[in-house]
């Protein structure tokens, strides 16, 4: 398909949603680059989540920092870029959106079932099953007037990105326009009251 949709998406949702073989399959359609966003983590977080302890908001306060420099540096080169993120919370999304205003969020939604049965087979990765349910504590699923696209997780990788491309290629309002109702207190504004991992 080529470079020719240079936005920037995010790829968003809970452990074993398939973020990163959905995000790196949908960069490959567009022809865009794909970055991994667990590879911003500092290695504090790493050991943090290894150990099964759930990140807090100023956990991540870095972590969403640098992915927001990503995904402003893509817009401001036109480059285009699909980046993998849990973005779990709106507040998360808002700050992303700050710093790249045509961001489109796709979020990958499953079942608690479906996603304890993936990570049950997931091998290689820092982040333990056992951190599955603060995750989806901390889960805010993006609203309407967030413009995030979602899809079902229990579709096959091919129709999840097949379906993505479609939407690429139909008319679509601005994805990354901040609602004049949207939250702008910074991850660190507040303490989180359950703290999850990436």
């Amino acid at each position: 398909m080529g470079n020719v949709h240079p936005h920037a998406y995010v790829v968003m949702g809970v452990a074993g949603a398939g973020k990163t073989e959905i995000g790196a399959a949908f960069a490959r359609a567009l022809g865009v680059a794909f970055v991994e966003g667990d590879a911003y983590h500092s290695e504090a977080n790493v050991v943090r989540m290894a150990a099964g302890v759930p990140l807090s908001d100023d956990d991540r306060q870095g972590w969403l920092s640098e992915i927001a420099s990503v995904l402003r540096e893509a817009q401001q080169t036109s480059a285009g870029v699909v980046v993998s993120c849990s973005a779990l919370k709106r507040r998360y999304r808002d700050m992303l959106r700050r710093e790249a205003s045509a961001v489109r969020f796709i979020y990958l939604a499953g079942t608690p079932a479906t996603l304890r049965a993936r990570l049950a087979q997931r091998r290689g990765h820092f982040m333990p099953p056992s951190l599955l349910d603060s995750q989806l504590a901390t889960l805010e699923p993006p609203t309407e007037d967030e413009g995030a696209w979602e899809c079902n997780i229990d579709d096959s990788p091919t129709t999840i990105v097949q379906e993505l491309l479609m939407r690429v290629s139909a008319p679509q309002r601005s994805p990354g326009a901040l609602p004049s109702t949207s939250p702008s207190a910074s991850p660190s504004a507040s303490p989180s009251a359950s703290p999850s991992a990436s």
